[in-house]
């Protein structure tokens, strides 16, 4: 493992690499001009934003995205390769010794049909930023601007990339084999920080260990054998079949599982037959399967094959019609905060933001495939937090109720985005400012 990676300021004795209470307890880190900058470019940042929204492109189609983020990091100074991983962007700056650093952005966004009625909506029928990424690319190029803008202040080198398809869970892994960290300085600490529907705008929310799921697609072929509605008894039902297998999946979660550990297993979609009175040949269900724990992540995907055989076999099938079953290609491994970090930038954030504005966040079931570039060497120190998008008026409306918000993928997701952009560029800064400090 690299050693340095954060450095607290000297003398500290008996304190390790993180040591945390007694070297940070000085004033808080608002008095320098930081704050002052970004909201001097906040104007610029927030054009940028609305012309990001107005132009969403989907996974590996983020031509313009990706060329609006080289052309800034080129303009501060960044060494800039684009088409890394297929769009990716990747921008260097080596600024002397110390150690490296990964910021991420991530760029595509979804196939929704925008309804929330801002002005500058997306122009582009079907797809929209429904999940924020356009924030995330704003903050990323302030987040370059100011650290380039603040060079005599660290040493090290600071790689910054603009990731292609997240929502796919294939970009980060594109990137990786097309030697992310073999062409491209490899990090020694890797942040990055995914908006949030679930907490007030501009307030920081820190998860220590799990903060996101292995999330993994299975598609089941379920067999039987065709015939007349009205004399079943000459054929083998697959819709009966398939409906057995889909209840008890639900024993993997209920009575399979330790209560106190955390699993999913959600079958989005039952298809079969084409006329009430035809019995079809068979039937096809789409899983979708939630863990963290790669032992948990086992059990569950072994046990949807073996309930899907299992029921096949009671229903009386024989070996050659038998439930075919399939993981499909795009799966997330769950996204772990490292301890030391985690512990680390939460009591950094805290004493810049104070209490009120840094709290901590439940883990969450859905996916990020930034977990990808921590699983590529475990040997660096990994975060992801997040930053709340809901704008205030809404949050008090709602009384906090989430359930009463629009969520992330929602066609109603519109958050707070001078909020969202002006902490995440202030966090982000601080944290790459305290991990590169001279």
């Amino acid at each position: 493992m690299k050693t340095m990676v954060l450095r607290l300021p000297m003398p500290m004795p008996m304190l390790g690499v993180f040591g945390l209470v007694a070297a940070l307890s000085a004033s808080p880190l608002r008095a320098d001009p930081l704050d002052q900058a970004v909201q001097a470019d906040m104007p610029s940042l927030i054009a940028i934003y609305q012309d990001l929204h107005i132009h969403p492109e989907l996974s590996f189609k983020e031509g313009r995205s990706a060329g609006i983020m080289a052309a800034e990091a080129k303009k501060a100074g960044f060494e800039v390769t684009t088409g890394v991983g297929g769009t990716g962007v990747v921008a260097v700056m080596r600024n002397g010794p110390g150690p490296v650093l990964l910021l991420r952005a991530d760029m595509d966004a979804l196939p929704v049909t925008e309804q929330t009625g801002v002005p500058y909506a997306s122009r582009t029928p079907g797809v929209m930023h429904a999940c924020g990424h356009d924030t995330h690319m704003a903050s990323w190029i302030g987040i370059a601007r100011r650290m380039a803008a603040m060079r005599p202040s660290w040493s090290g080198t600071l790689v910054m990339i603009g990731q292609p398809a997240e929502e796919i869970g294939s970009g980060a892994r594109a990137m990786l084999k097309d030697g992310l960290y073999k062409r491209f300085p490899k990090p020694d600490v890797a942040i990055a920080f995914h908006d949030s529907a679930q907490l007030p705008a501009g307030t920081l929310g820190m998860v220590d260990g799990y903060a996101m799921a292995n999330v993994d697609s299975v598609d089941v072929l379920v067999k039987g054998e065709g015939g007349h509605g009205a004399y079943p008894h000459l054929a083998k039902d697959p819709i009966v079949l398939a409906s057995r297998i889909v209840t008890t999946l639900q024993t993997l979660i209920s009575r399979e599982t330790d209560p106190l550990e955390s699993g999913v297993v959600t079958v989005g979609s039952f298809q079969a037959g084409t006329k009430h009175n035809i019995i079809p040949p068979e039937a096809r269900l789409q899983i979708t399967v939630r863990s963290y724990k790669p032992e948990i992540r086992k059990h569950l995907l072994d046990g949807i094959a073996r309930i899907a055989k299992g029921e096949a076999i009671a229903a009386g099938l024989p070996d050659d019609e038998l439930p075919v079953v399939a993981l499909a290609d795009q799966n997330t491994p769950a996204t772990f905060n490292t301890h030391d970090l985690t512990a680390h930038m939460t009591d950094l954030f805290t004493r810049r933001f104070g209490q009120d504005r840094v709290v901590p966040a439940r883990a969450q079931m859905g996916g990020e495939d930034f977990s990808e570039f921590y699983l590529a060497d475990t040997s660096i120190q990994s975060m992801l937090f997040w930053v709340g998008g809901v704008p205030k008026d809404k949050w008090a409306a709602a009384k906090g109720d989430i359930t009463r918000l629009p969520s992330i993928h929602s066609p109603f997701w519109a958050p707070d985005a001078g909020a969202v952009i002006s902490t995440a560029v202030e966090a982000m800064t601080t944290a790459a400012l305290d991990v590169l400090k001279k």
